[in-house]
């Protein structure tokens, strides 16, 4: 059993789990900046599809770099995803299968973050914008887990009790500027990036649009006053996310550091808002469809990765780690107390070959779960369905269940699943929207007041 309290054997093992990461090369290392959007569908972005609101700086991204069609998160919801990103490993792993609503359900402190790794190889390290991995004591905010500078959300805006903000060790009650957030994050992202242009650095800009509220500044409200009210609020607050993406990517230039920075773009999960753009792809988020986990994914590094590339090969943000770590030229030795789950994606960025090794994705929501090999999915996604199969590369909608017909296949992916499913911790709480009828009631709501539960 999981334990969450800060204490000496905790520190000694994060301690540890550092060693594993030693430097490997002299040669510079680069900058390296995520921008994580919150709950945007995965056909949102123009260079997806997207139709509702122009993303003419995301588009550009994907097109000085690569675009992936098969992108994942491994959480359906916001908090499982971001754990996955900092980790580099399944949130299962800890049981952290929900969003954290009280102590005793933050990341664990045993858990080295992307940050601290980056830090001890020396890295400067920054993050602006959501946390969303615990707050009720210091030793749970982003400066305690191997961030310089933070600022920003502690979780989702104006949900629950108690500070909504961080700055350094401290939270706050209020942001100014919030809850329009965007351009607030895109000034503390420029200014970090300015400060800290003489070493490396990681920034990690984790938006909190285009989760709701849907709120934006009056330009971009105005931009869209040709839509319905609601659709208005949300291309608004996806636009002016857009922006400032583009903000920071103009401050890059002007450092010129474009061709020093590797660059990745992903969404901490599916859309949430009913008319969020999915491409036809089935559920959204809270469900371990392909609506709830497949995003927008993309990744850029000018002069090292060609531009201008499609990739339909399966990806997954616990990739992300793994491969900064590469790019770094740092080594990452086997660790049994704490092996990472991504893979190093360098070879298929640099365009060094066009596939990955084989191998499985896995997904869990309590009593959710989805497994995807190759193009074949096993996907459970409600406490009384029959666990479905599916043939992505046929049927991307998930409409049709080859389970008569495949069942070695049905057999082979649910029995993977278990095996996997029992190296994995059990979930330290419940969330009441796994079973799949919450899910649908929350849909409800939302259509009803344009507000999403979290």
């Amino acid at each position: 059993m999981f334990v969450t309290r800060h204490d000496f054997c905790f520190v000694i093992l994060a301690a540890f789990s550092l060693l594993y990461v030693q430097p490997s090369s002299a040669s510079p290392k680069p900058n390296l900046l995520i921008f994580f959007v919150d709950d945007m569908g995965w056909a949102q972005p123009s260079c997806y599809g997207g139709k509702m609101a122009p993303t003419p700086h995301m588009d550009a991204l994907a097109q000085s770099g690569v675009r992936f069609t098969d992108g994942y998160s491994s959480g359906c919801i916001c908090s499982p995803g971001r754990v996955g990103l900092m980790t580099g490993r399944y949130q299962a792993r800890t049981g952290h299968d929900a969003n954290p609503t009280r102590p005793g359900s933050e990341l664990l402190l045993s858990e080295t973050t992307m940050a601290q790794r980056l830090k001890a190889v020396g890295y400067t390290t920054g993050i602006v914008g959501k946390w969303h991995l615990g707050d009720t004591k210091p030793e749970f905010l982003p400066l305690a887990r191997g961030f310089d500078y933070a600022i920003g959300s502690t979780g989702n805006l104006g949900e629950g009790k108690g500070p909504h903000f961080y700055r350094g060790a401290e939270t706050m009650d209020e942001l100014a500027g919030a809850p329009i957030t965007s351009p607030v994050y895109a000034r503390e992202a420029t200014g970090f990036m300015e400060r800290s242009k003489d070493q490396p650095w990681f920034l990690y800009l984790a938006f909190n649009a285009v989760h709701a509220p849907h709120v934006a500044s009056q330009k971009w409200l105005e931009k869209f006053k040709n839509l319905p009210k609601r659709d208005q609020q949300y291309a608004a607050l996806v636009a002016e996310a857009d922006e400032a993406i583009g903000d920071v990517m103009a401050k890059l230039r002007e450092l010129k550091q474009e061709e020093d920075t590797l660059i990745f773009l992903i969404s901490d999960n599916g859309g949430a808002y009913v008319n969020a753009e999915m491409g036809g792809l089935r559920g959204h988020k809270w469900f371990c469809w392909e609506g709830g986990i497949r995003v927008s994914w993309m990744a850029a590094w000018k002069g090292h990765i060609p531009g201008g590339r499609v990739s339909h090969e399966p990806v997954i943000q616990l990739d992300v780690l793994p491969t900064a770590l590469a790019a770094s030229g740092t080594e990452i030795k086997a660790n049994p107390a704490q092996p990472l789950d991504g893979v190093n994606l360098l070879p298929l960025l640099e365009g060094k070959t066009e596939k990955l090794a084989p191998r499985q994705l896995y997904f869990r929501f309590g009593v959710q779960h989805a497994v995807r090999e190759g193009d074949w999915k096993l996907v459970k996604a409600s406490k009384d369905m029959e666990s479905m199969l599916v043939n992505l590369a046929t049927d991307p909608g998930e409409q049709k269940d080859l389970s008569a017909t495949e069942p070695e296949k049905k057999k082979h992916l649910q029995d993977l699943f278990d095996k996997w499913d029992a190296q994995m911790q059990p979930p330290r709480w419940i969330d009441r929207r796994w079973d799949g009828d919450e899910n649908r009631k929350a849909g409800k709501k939302e259509r009803k007041t344009g507000k999403t539960e979290e």
